[in-house]
């Protein structure tokens, strides 16, 4: 399959590279990647990125993405990164290009790409482009490792969620043998002034807990509002302040937005997915999230995770 997107990648002059919107670090990782290892392998190609901006993730090399008009589409190849549905893609204007190619490692949902690589055996997107440089020969520039290195480590939970594998660490390998800095990584990505360091003490105090010890969250748009800080930062940033909770398998992170409310499903152990898809939503076994309409259907979410936590028990 991966000769198969490298000549479908040869055929084209213009590529634009989406992902979805709200990046983590895997998805820009594996953007800013691909477009630097294509611009090294292949430089009289016309390249792009394109999407929402990067957030939380802005300290990372090369995250601008590029303002591009409709024509550019026209003739072109887009390629999908770390995306599980359409409704997620950063920009849909891809629909228009003459040839789509997606890498993903969500559980697959749907068809969305004219080639696909979905495989969830990786702990990230990061992961398998990584993989796809490697088998494929590609040079991979310093700027490409580092990019992809952080999207492997914020993926895999610094190397402990359970798609970690012994391929994870032999990839990740070799991105260090490209020259990734691990001290500029490490501490651009997990270095928290005071005021997050207060933000997590606060959200550690609003943790509550059902009745078959499902921990969770819910915050009101008021106190989002109060908070004075980004949805993104509230909703997946603090979900992680459940974990590692004795006795907790399971855990939410309940944020008011616009759209309704944001929820991040995390477990230890069990295959929330399921949950999220019923909801709307998707992503991995242990890490997934959808948005609903309402409270009231948030906890509805709420109650199905207890009583998943409850025939656990």
């Amino acid at each position: 399959m991966f000769t198969d997107i490298l000549n479908e990648i040869k055929k084209y002059n213009r590529i634009i590279i989406h992902r979805h919107n709200k990046p983590d670090g895997d998805a820009l990782g594996s953007q800013i990647g691909l477009k630097h290892i294509l611009k090294e392998n292949f430089p009289k190609k016309e390249i792009y990125v394109v999407g929402d901006d990067a957030g939380h993730y802005s300290f990372m090399d090369d995250v601008i993405m590029n303002d591009i008009g409709d024509e550019l589409y026209e003739g072109a190849l887009a390629i999908i990164l770390d995306c599980g549905g359409k409704h997620l893609i950063s920009d849909n204007r891809y629909e228009t290009a003459a040839f789509t190619i997606r890498f993903d490692h969500h559980i697959f949902a749907e068809e969305i790409c004219d080639l696909e690589v979905v495989d969830t055996s990786y702990e990230s997107c990061c992961g398998l482009l990584t993989q796809f440089a490697k088998e494929c020969n590609l040079t991979v520039p310093a700027i490409a490792a580092k990019s992809l290195y952080t999207g492997m480590i914020t993926d895999s939970g610094r190397f402990r969620y359970d798609a970690t594998s012994a391929r994870t660490f032999a990839l990740a390998s070799f991105l260090m043998e490209q020259g990734v800095d691990l001290n500029s990584v490490y501490n651009e990505l997990y270095a928290e002034d005071y005021d997050g360091r207060k933000l997590r003490a606060i959200f550690t105090l609003k943790i509550n807990f059902t009745e078959n010890n499902v921990a969770y969250i819910y915050t009101t748009a008021e106190e989002v509002k109060e908070l004075g800080v980004d949805t993104f930062t509230i909703s997946r940033g603090m979900v992680g302040t459940m974990a590692d909770i004795k006795g907790v398998d399971i855990w939410v992170n309940f944020t008011e937005v616009d759209a309704g409310v944001a929820c991040e499903l995390r477990s230890s152990c069990l295959n929330i997915n399921p949950v999220a898809v019923k909801y709307g939503g998707g992503g991995h076994q242990k890490a997934s999230g959808a948005t609903v309409t309402s409270k009231e259907i948030a906890m509805q979410m709420l109650a199905d995770l207890n009583e998943m936590a409850a025939q656990n028990n």
